[in-house]
């Protein structure tokens, strides 16, 4: 058979099974976003299929690899750049990240790589695995070994995850069946060198396998099973997984993180410092809000308002009134440290200026509430900055005599619900709420509720909603534990069930007083704040008044100021006794799950795998890092498997397979490429002139009596492997 000019059968052969190749491929990349934070796994199923794509055309280096790099850098823009596509400030990005990441791998805090570099590598592997699929499906022909670690995957997944694998793996059967079978067809036809003329005879082959697979698949789906015969492994291994010291619960780590679109999962605990702060109380250090609950977490409606403000400018981040709430003006002085994987500013309520030599401006979003510093129109992250704010106090009075219409835009985006959110949800808190008259005594019913009615903080061992499952539902109807998330998350959820205007904010807590300092004649409290104060909590509208923080999560203290005033009556003393025993509660402040900086990745509801997002990472890695090597050493590898193959089996197959190597080899490290219509013998002397030597004469003798005569009895394959070998290594040198 001509190795230049393929025949129709042979092209639509190849075509097919590596078609199969890459749809069991896609089997593995489905479900990434239930077990993993990952999102927008379909763009990286659209570049896995144009690497497929460019493997399967087998264009030249020097443009398969310009093509594919342009298209990593394509992804990689759109879901992270900031900046003009290959600007000077892109590559600047870029490179920044790209260092930064690197200094985190070599100190080994795998977890702390971004999600711009993650992609890169998870991209990167969907590279290489193309080129991979092409050599097992279409060069060796052998597919078994894919398709038994498809299935591993799926049922695997299946087992251990949420992920629901039953049609997967019906389709990882049906596809494997198919490609399986026609390979062994191809390999057979080959083999015994039988010629099929017209499609009849074609179908007459064909029609059986395809009769098989999809009356197999048939019965197979359809026929009565048993149930299981073994009991559930899961508990098991939990239990000797816990018995060596390792916890299957703890597979995700905490942290500040931006992706909160699927929440639930178990974390680890983390106490690195994020930064310091200067400040004269403690605060909530906010980041961000987010308006939209999904079912499964929050995300951000699409209506932003982003603003660019210059850096002396006073920063509209408006949480309350500055007419209607007692206020007095502080200042603070933060500092970032270096591992802090987050460029937002961290800021008190209040806030009117950030003050920082290298910012010359601000983006503030206007709804959110992040603030996101810039030098010269590129994005950093600030190290030490001065705030100034008005520290609010609200009225007990005022809160409870808050009335009137709320504005139309906090209707529209603060009172949303999904339209999944189970009846009884709304029920509850129609329930709790029903004996109050306003809006601030509704709010206070329903954040006591999770301290009176048996739920439990807990980071160990916290569910992960199902697909058919509501995230608030399930923590307050089956498991009744959990950690931050789960109690701010279903306070906001409860609020807006009966009415009331409640976003989800995110952040850190105070912080733990490490020292004290007096500056310009005024003492201030340092704060040293770690991953572990990472929190979520509330924040209710009021009309005439604003946002005002509450705290629903169990054991932990509210850090906002309340107040009563002298006409206030008596009776209202218990509640500001009752108010100041949950504000003094000051039990360890445990945060909210890293959603997004952990993985694939990633993005964060990890907590559905027994493995964690480190060790996914890690492994991600170094695939990608032994699929490299193993692409540069192709040659030297796939030589000895050749030889080894041959030297267990000198039959007409193997021997082929073998010269073909050779003439690939030749054709890509020494630059000898057989012409259309040049004869075999034409080409081997062609290569002994230019090696010096008769290796290529006599191996090519050898192919053409085994290909025209079948001749395998009494040749020397001992001597011929020696030359073709030595043939291969001076084409590699």
């Amino acid at each position: 058979m001509d190795r230049i000019s393929l025949d129709r059968r042979e092209w639509l052969y190849r075509f097919i099974v590596y078609l199969a190749g890459f749809f069991l491929f896609w089997e593995w990349l489905r479900p990434l976003e239930q077990i993993t934070d990952t999102e927008s796994v379909t763009i990286f199923i659209v570049y896995a299929a144009f690497c497929f794509f460019l493997s399967f055309l087998q264009l030249p280096w020097y443009l398969s690899i310009p093509l594919k790099s342009v298209g990593l850098a394509f992804i990689l823009d759109g879901l992270f750049m900031p900046q003009r596509f290959f600007s000077k400030s892109w590559f600047g990005y870029f490179f920044e990240h790209m260092q930064y990441n690197v200094q985190v791998m070599l100190d080994y805090q795998w977890w702390e790589m971004t999600p711009l570099f993650r992609s890169l590598l998870f991209l990167l592997l969907l590279w290489l695995m193309s080129y991979l699929l092409y050599y097992w499906f279409v060069v060796s022909k052998r597919i078994n070994f894919f398709v038994i670690l498809t299935f591993i995957y799926l049922t695997v997944l299946d087992t251990f995850t949420v992920y629901d694998g039953k049609v997967a793996i019906i389709r990882a059967f049906l596809i494997s069946l198919l490609v399986m079978g026609l390979s062994s067809f191809i390999k057979e036809l080959d083999r015994e060198s039988i010629q099929l003329k017209g499609k009849r005879a074609y179908q007459a082959w064909l029609l059986p396998l395809l009769v098989l697979v999809f009356s197999s698949t048939v019965i197979g789906y359809a026929a009565p099973k048993q149930t299981p015969q073994w009991p559930d492994p899961v508990p098991f291994i939990k239990s000797a997984a816990n018995n060596v010291g390792g916890s299957g619960d703890k597979v995700q780590k905490v942290g500040y993180g931006m992706n909160d679109s699927k929440l639930g999962g178990s974390f680890v605990q983390d106490d690195t410092p994020v930064f310091q702060a200067a400040a004269q109380d403690k605060h909530y250090w906010r980041i961000e809000t987010k308006d939209t609950y999904t079912g499964k977490g929050w995300v951000n409606s699409d209506d932003a308002n982003v603003k660019e403000f210059s850096s002396q400018s006073e920063l509209p981040v408006d949480t309350f009134s500055l007419e209607n709430v007692k206020t007095e003006e502080r200042t603070a002085t933060i500092a970032l440290r270096d591992n802090a994987t987050f460029s937002k500013v961290v800021y008190p309520y209040g806030i009117q200026k950030v003050t920082q030599s290298d910012a010359t401006s601000f983006e503030v979003n206007l709804k959110t509430g992040v603030i996101q510093p810039f030098n010269n129109g590129k994005s950093i992250q600030l190290g030490e900055y001065k705030v100034e704010y008005n520290n609010p106090s609200y009225s007990f009075q005022q809160l409870r005599e808050a009335s009137g219409e709320d504005p139309q835009y906090i209707e529209q985006s603060y009172k949303q619900l999904p339209d999944s959110l189970p009846e009884r949800v709304v029920n509850l808190s129609e329930e709790i709420v029903a004996e109050e008259d306003n809006r601030y005594d509704k709010a206070r019913a329903i954040e006591q509720y999770f301290s009176n009615n048996g739920f439990d903080y807990d980071t160990q061992d916290v569910a992960v909603p199902g697909e058919k499952e509501d995230y608030v539902a399930q923590f307050l109807f089956d498991t009744q534990q959990g950690y931050c998330d789960n109690f701010s998350s279903s306070m906001v959820v409860m609020l807006r069930a009966v009415g009331i205007p409640a976003r989800w904010a995110k952040g850190f807590t105070g912080g733990e007083e490490i020292d004290s300092i007096t500056k310009d004649d005024t003492d201030y409290n340092v704060y040293e704040v770690t991953s572990g104060n990472a929190h979520s909590w509330v924040e209710v509208y009021f009309p005439n008044v604003g946002w005002v923080p509450f705290e629903p999560t169990k054991g932990f203290g509210n850090h906002t100021d309340f107040y009563l005033e002298e006409t206030e009556e008596e009776d209202d003393s218990e509640v500001q006794q009752n108010l100041e025993e949950k504000l003094n509660e000051q039990q360890p402040e445990k945060p909210e799950i890293n959603q997004e900086d952990l993985n694939p990745g990633s993005s964060s509801n990890a907590g559905k795998s027994v493995f964690s997002r480190v060790t996914f990472w890690i492994g991600m890695g170094v695939l990608a890092v032994i699929s490299v090597v193993l692409y540069i050493y192709r040659y030297h590898w796939l030589m000895y498997i050749y030889k080894r193959r041959f030297q267990r089996d000198p039959n007409k197959e193997n021997y082929e397979a073998a010269y073909h190597f050779l003439l690939k080899a030749l054709d890509d490290k020494s630059g000898m490429t057989r012409t259309s219509g040049q004869t075999l013998r034409e080409f081997s002397k062609e290569i002994d002139r230019h090696f010096q030597s008769n290796e290529m004469g006599i191996l090519t003798h050898h192919y053409e009596r085994l290909l025209y005569r079948n001749d395998t009895e009494n040749q020397p394959w001992d001597k011929v492997t020696e030359l073709w070998e030595n043939l291969i290594k001076k084409a590699l040198s």
